[in-house]
């Protein structure tokens, strides 16, 4: 993986020899996206709006920071939202509830995490349809959808789509699968509702859409793995041997706060969705181990006392919450005006 990542984010020869693939799968995503927007290709409206946090490239870039505030912010707003995650790489053959205590394997790691800070219902399933269907049924009260990822999923219809960039690593070499980190073409962000750039407000070319929205990730705090009530800040990792793992979409991102707060760290990569053993940890010679929320899911059944987390919280201006809204609104009134689409 970590081959590939090199090669995605810059034009290599390798990219080059790739290129032929991308247009093949360049060629299948417009044909794909014209059945949809035939009706040859079904799509299914459920009864509440559903908003859709996505992006279009491999790879972490702030996805599920995002969908915690957003489903915060809608519920400060007097919503009754529910979320809804793909159970990629995980064991679950049908849609399930997801609680704090469940099993990463089973629904995957952001379903395990969102439940865990959230208050709202939480489910996964390997067919996003079935499972925001399920969801709705078993929550009668619920008013709004939102699906951490799935903006290539158009077989559920959506009323409000957000893209969300890494601002550090953009479009890579702007060149689609396999020959670059891209799933869809930069255009795509000009359907989009909403662009979030997570780091800071760059802009890539053209695609820019006219509303579009800076993110930032902030987290100072830690709190140890075996003991969450004890905290600590980064002075209290001075003159310690400190490693830090991330085996999430973009590991240096993770990296780069550590340094951003002053820790003195040797950085150890893994890729997105590592299923961490204990080995993995006995293979790290330090006094501290730091690590993000999501990964400390899955070692938390191994873990030793060397483990630290850190907590990190989105931060998007209000006018975000208020386009979503916007967009709720619509569909709602929609629903109204022609029940029988839903």
């Amino acid at each position: 993986m970590e081959r590939l990542v090199r090669f995605w984010y810059c034009r290599s020869p390798i990219a080059y020899l790739a290129a032929p693939f991308a247009l093949v799968f360049y060629a299948l995503y417009y044909m794909r996206r014209g059945l949809y927007r035939l009706g040859l290709l079904r799509t299914t409206r459920l009864a509440v709006p559903v908003v859709v946090v996505g992006n279009i490239a491999v790879g972490g870039t702030g996805k599920t920071p995002l969908t915690l505030w957003l489903v915060q912010a809608l519920m400060g707003a007097g919503l009754h939202p529910g979320i809804v995650c793909l159970s990629y790489r995980a064991r679950a053959t049908g849609p399930g509830a997801v609680d704090a205590s469940a099993d990463p394997g089973l629904y995957g790691d952001e379903a395990v995490l969102l439940a865990r800070l959230q208050t709202c219902p939480v489910w996964s399933g390997p067919d996003r349809v079935a499972t925001a269907r399920a969801l709705t049924a078993a929550h009668p009260r619920l008013d709004v959808i939102v699906c951490d990822d799935g903006l290539q999923h158009y077989a559920l219809h959506r009323d409000c789509e957000i893209a969300v960039i890494d601002a550090m690593r953009g479009f890579g070499n702007g060149m689609l699968l396999p020959a670059g980190p891209l799933r869809e073409p930069p255009s795509r962000l000009k359907s989009v509702n909403a662009v979030v750039i997570n780091g800071r407000d760059t802009v890539y070319g053209d695609w820019r859409p006219a509303e579009s929205f800076v993110m930032h990730l902030e987290g100072e705090t830690f709190h140890k793995l075996l003991e969450p009530q004890r905290s600590a800040r980064a002075d209290a990792f001075v003159e310690k041997r400190v490693a830090a793992m991330a085996g999430i979409g973009n590991p240096q991102r993770f990296f780069e706060h550590l340094r951003g707060l002053g820790i003195a760290f040797t950085a150890h990569p893994f890729a997105d969705h590592h299923p961490f053993s204990a080995g993995d940890l006995r293979m790290l010679d330090a006094d501290v181990v730091l690590m993000t929320e999501k990964d400390a899911i899955k070692c938390a059944p191994f873990a030793d006392q060397r483990m630290w987390v850190l907590p990190v919280q989105a931060r998007v201006g209000d006018a975000l919450l208020s386009l979503v809204l916007v967009r709720i609104g619509k569909h709602n009134a929609d629903a109204r005006a022609f029940p029988n689409q839903a």
